[in-house]
């Protein structure tokens, strides 16, 4: 498991402002995703299943995303060619090593899926998480989502 002060400012803080992307919901849902896929870094290969990285993404999935996402915004292929070096699609693979292209990548597929982040509070990350990136079929449980949350952040969770 990452130290979490390390994960947000090593590694989401350059990885989101390489795609100019400053709001801080978006980073915390960036640290509860990498929380409840691969418990906070512990995994970079689902055990069954074809998801790799920290936030277990789907090689379908990061095509898709390329493909009908990237491409489409001049601005966004700029700023991956620029300040992530990348000029052609990835290897999926390559999520397992490169945790500043894993980030981007996992940001902009919320980018994509029009995530709406009301607030930093686990229960309203839940809430934008499960629809839009384990999904209905997902899974993933409200109650050992939040645990990992918690867990990984060394935050206590409030008391019911």
């Amino acid at each position: 498991m990452f130290d979490i002060t390390q994960f947000r400012a090593d590694i989401l803080t350059p990885a989101l402002e390489a795609l100019q992307f400053r709001e801080i919901e978006l980073k915390e849902l960036l640290v509860f995703t990498c929380a409840v896929e691969s418990a906070g870094g512990t995994y970079v290969r689902q055990i069954k299943g074809p998801a790799l990285g920290i936030y277990q993404l789907e090689p379908n999935t990061f095509t898709d995303l390329w493909y009908n996402y990237i491409l489409r915004k001049p601005d966004i292929v700029n700023l991956i060619s620029i300040n992530l070096g990348v000029h052609r699609m990835p290897d999926p693979i390559e999520v397992i090593t490169d945790l500043k292209l894993a980030s981007a990548f996992c940001a902009l597929l919320y980018k994509y899926r029009k995530a709406q982040i009301k607030s930093i509070d686990p229960n309203d990350l839940w809430d934008v998480y499960k629809p839009l990136y384990n999904t209905a079929k997902g899974a993933a449980t409200k109650e050992k989502a939040l645990a990992a949350y918690y867990k990984f952040t060394g935050e206590k969770p409030p008391k019911p």
